[in-house]
């Protein structure tokens, strides 16, 4: 038995005739990436038009405050920015969201002048060439005095040996004697790096400000279980591909067996903050090219955004921002904007308004911080 998601809530239902219980996820063929199953199908139904879902024990529901303040960015700043949607079509539709504060929202300079310090996925070293990101994010945040870094970690290795180059990029980092501004962003395997260096590391806490998972893949996906690394490996091969291979164990860190183990073993510190941002896409909104991901991880939950689950990306205690009306991709990579024949047959949806997401987080994260006390 299996949970079917209706507008109305979670019910109860017996799996379709010819679908079998998904134990394990299986592939019939290597795939081209990890993130990306593209040539398998999957027993679905017509998924529904409002999602219901559940906010675990210990997670701090902030949608209507976040709400607020991205729709006042989208309305503010976004229209001249790529890939503008109104408020309503930027967010999912999703049950039992809080109602805002009402408060007005400053969209002045940063008092703090955060900075957010990003972490990549998984393969990301390896096509961030070829993609070419354009900027836009960096170069929007920073007419508001807050900052944008990348953080460079192996494409390819496992979250130990990423988390080690966080804490020493972050340690390299200058200090201004202020209170901390690094605001450290981890997007999918990007986050589980993140939590494993501020559990190793603490002598990055009194840097890092906070830490936010935008579609993180904080308890593994699913998709991992049957993936091995040589495939992740063929991204070696991508054109203007530079990365190595690495400790040969990015996969295995995503597999949710290791993910939720290495969670139970490992409490997070409590003085650090932790922020969810959780992409959950119509399915109208889901590109050609994850479309086969996501019907295969409907086999378990039809709340999954192609590569992890809703409730896999929320980091256990945090503060949870909002459901955002995009695919794994669109919310992250811009494939359409620096290749234009794949963005409109391949990743048909991957248009998404990144930089005025990135504002509102940093708005909201910046406020918080102002409104909570020191931990």
């Amino acid at each position: 038995m299996r949970f079917r998601i209706d507008a109305s809530g979670p019910v109860r239902v017996a799996r379709p005739a010819g679908c079998a219980a998904p134990q394990r996820l299986r592939s019939d063929r290597a795939w081209w990436t990890l993130v990306a199953s593209l040539l398998l199908s999957a027993c679905a139904t017509n998924p529904p038009v409002e999602y219901a879902v559940d906010i675990p024990p210990g997670v701090t529901d902030a949608r209507g405050r976040f709400g607020e303040i991205y729709c006042a960015v989208l309305e503010g700043h976004g229209h001249d920015l790529p890939d503008y949607r109104p408020c309503e079509a930027a967010q999912s539709r999703v049950n039992s969201k809080p109602a805002g504060t009402g408060q007005p929202v400053d969209l002045g300079p940063s008092r703090r002048q955060l900075l957010a310090a990003i972490v990549p996925g998984i393969g990301y070293g390896c096509f961030a060439a070829w993609l070419e990101p354009p900027g836009t994010a960096a170069a929007h945040v920073s007419k508001f005095g807050f900052g944008m870094v990348d953080i460079e970690v192996d494409a390819l290795s496992g979250t130990a040996t990423n988390a080690r180059q966080i804490r020493d990029a972050i340690l390299a980092m200058p200090m201004d004697g202020g209170p901390s501004r690094i605001v450290l962003v981890g997007y999918s395997k990007g986050t589980p790096d993140i939590l494993e260096a501020v559990v190793r590391y603490p002598e990055i806490h009194d840097r890092v400000a906070a830490v936010v998972s935008v579609a993180g893949a904080v308890s593994g996906s699913a998709l991992a279980d049957d993936a091995e690394q040589w495939q992740a490996d063929l991204l070696r091969h991508w054109p203007k591909a530079d990365c190595d291979p690495g400790d040969g164990g990015g996969v295995a860190s995503l597999r949710p067996e290791i993910r939720q183990a290495w969670l139970a073993q490992n409490p997070l510190p409590s003085n650090v903050r932790f922020y969810s941002v959780v992409t959950l896409p119509d399915p109208e909104r889901i590109s050609r090219i994850v479309r086969s991901s996501y019907k295969k991880l409907s086999q378990i939950d039809w709340r999954n955004d192609s590569q992890v689950i809703y409730f896999d990306q929320i980091v256990p205690g945090s503060t949870l921002l909002g459901f955002l009306n995009a695919d794994h991709w669109a919310v992250a990579v811009p494939l359409d904007r620096s290749h234009t024949i794949i963005g409109a047959s391949l990743a048909d949806k991957n248009d998404y308004p990144r930089e005025a997401m990135l504002e509102a987080v940093l708005r909201f994260v910046e406020e918080d911080l102002a409104n909570s006390p020191p931990r």
